[in-house]
């Protein structure tokens, strides 16, 4: 009897430890990019949306006088990223993959008819 609960604690602290080391090993990336007007123009202080693909944990983030936005320090995985400013919108950017330790590079364009 007490070997096996001993196996199973061990079993049980094995697991844990690969869990905790998955999740670590997943890390943190950035995603970062551009706003530009149906001109090529950058975009200032326009907002920039994003969650993860189910529609769940949403961000948001506006552009510097650039049209240049960050979402620094997120968990590694896919993500869809849309922006705004005034009546003009971008489509959204379907499962845009954050990468650990790297920084992915987007440009979402405005337009008055996407929505």
């Amino acid at each position: 009897m007490k070997r096996t609960l001993l196996i199973f604690c061990v079993i049980a602290v094995l697991a844990f430890a690969a869990a905790a080391n998955a999740q670590f090993a997943r890390g943190l990336g950035t995603l970062s990019g551009s706003v530009l007007d149906e001109h090529g123009k950058p975009v200032a202080e326009a907002s920039v949306t994003i969650q993860t693909s189910d529609g769940l944990n949403p961000h948001a983030a506006r552009t510097d006088a650039n049209g240049h936005f960050e979402f620094a320090r997120f968990d590694a995985g896919q993500y869809d990223v849309r922006a705004y400013s005034h009546s003009l919108f971008s489509d959204w950017s379907k499962r845009v993959v954050v990468r650990p330790k790297k920084t992915t590079e987007i440009t979402l364009h405005l337009s008055p008819a996407a929505k």
